[in-house]
């Protein structure tokens, strides 16, 4: 072959290898990123993406005089987490985190604080809700589930901002379902969930998500020797969250039918006498419903001897041992409901039914 004729030869190649680039697609980057992630952390990842806007950083201070000058100072008290409840303002967090405040700061995601109002709080179900008027603000309110669909084994990723933290999330599943907790006031909160996603120190009032990024608790407490996360956290279900919101909303506090009685827990000595556990009427409030139904409480008589009144010891055939659990199964009823109130007096059952009334304002 000549060098002309292998010269032109090479050009053709040259030529045609040109035109060729031209017409092709540009390669697809690879994304090593999307390709490295299982499914789970991709949901992980899309839930914190999702709710962290909604979650926010909650300071408790307190004013303290100083000890020579006297000046007023603003102490921190401690630190937790809440979430946004709707696009108005309103902030859900733990009683506990908010208890004795002189003032509640609440920062967004944003970074920015706001000085926050107490607008009700229900100290035997560890709930506060509070108030920011941030009018600059794009407020995401959080997505609520429905607790009554969890079950043992389910995924939950809880945020909160441990040992001020912030926006941390921790990841793990539904330990057990149906705990109880004491509150701050020493009164039992029920159907607590248990989970082992680490709740540690300042996540209280924190949110539990399900894997669709849906609020289905509150993060309350742990049980740990060391006051760390040991695994077994708890959180107050949603549907339980869902009914206490617009009373503390509507009325700053937990709306509770009365029976219109003050009442006294029986000492070992009487439950020893009367073989029952139940709750002493101390008095009847005159015109409310348990005078109207014919109920009395502790009388004394001429000698000066204390004589029993009315025990209560069943509420529509549910026990009553004590005032925690009185008032806990009248939590479950309404202003105007009738009850079957089962007492015991001169030891002989006496039964009661009565028509509950509104609380005291």
């Amino acid at each position: 072959m000549s060098s002309a004729v292998f010269i032109a030869a090479l050009a053709a190649v040259v030529l045609a290898t040109s035109q060729d680039n031209e017409t092709a697609p540009p390669p697809q980057a690879s994304n090593h990123k999307s390709t490295t992630l299982t499914d789970d952390e991709s949901n992980n990842i899309a839930v914190f993406s999702d709710v962290s806007p909604s979650v926010v950083f909650v300071t408790n201070t307190q004013l303290r005089r100083q000890m020579f000058s006297l000046n007023v100072m603003e102490i921190p008290k401690g630190s937790g987490t809440g979430f946004i409840w709707d696009e108005e303002g309103l902030i859900v967090t733990n009683f506990h985190v908010v208890y004795r405040a002189n003032k509640i700061t609440i920062t967004l995601q944003s970074g920015k604080s706001y000085d926050a109002e107490v607008v009700g709080t229900s100290p035997e179900k560890d709930i506060a809700l509070l108030r920011i008027d941030a009018p600059d603000e794009k407020l995401k309110a959080i997505n609520l589930g429905d607790s009554s669909l969890l079950s043992v084994g389910r995924k939950v990723l809880a945020i909160g901002n441990p040992f001020a933290l912030d926006t941390t999330l921790t990841v793990g599943v539904v330990s057990a379902l149906g705990r109880e907790i004491k509150s701050i006031s020493n009164r039992t909160i029920k159907n607590v969930i248990q989970t082992d996603a680490a709740i540690n120190p300042g996540n209280s009032g924190g949110p539990l998500l399900d894997s669709m990024g849906r609020l289905v608790g509150v993060n309350t407490a742990i049980f740990s020797p060391t006051g760390a996360s040991a695994g077994i956290g708890f959180a107050i279900p949603v549907n339980t969250v869902k009914v206490i919101i617009p009373q503390l909303l509507k009325y700053g506090r937990l709306y509770r039918p009365i029976l219109g009685i003050e009442t006294l827990t029986l000492t070992d000595y009487w439950a020893t006498r009367l073989r029952v556990k139940g709750v002493a009427i101390l008095s009847v409030k005159k015109g409310l419903p348990a005078e109207n139904a014919g109920m009395i409480g502790v009388r004394e008589d001429r000698r000066g001897n204390i004589h029993l009144g009315d025990v209560i010891i069943a509420i529509n055939d549910e026990p009553v041992t004590n005032e925690d659990s009185l008032l806990s199964l009248l939590e479950q009823k309404g202003p105007g409901d009738t009850i079957k109130v089962t007492t015991l007096r001169n030891e002989e059952i006496q039964n009661y039914e009565v028509t509950l009334s509104s609380p005291e304002t």
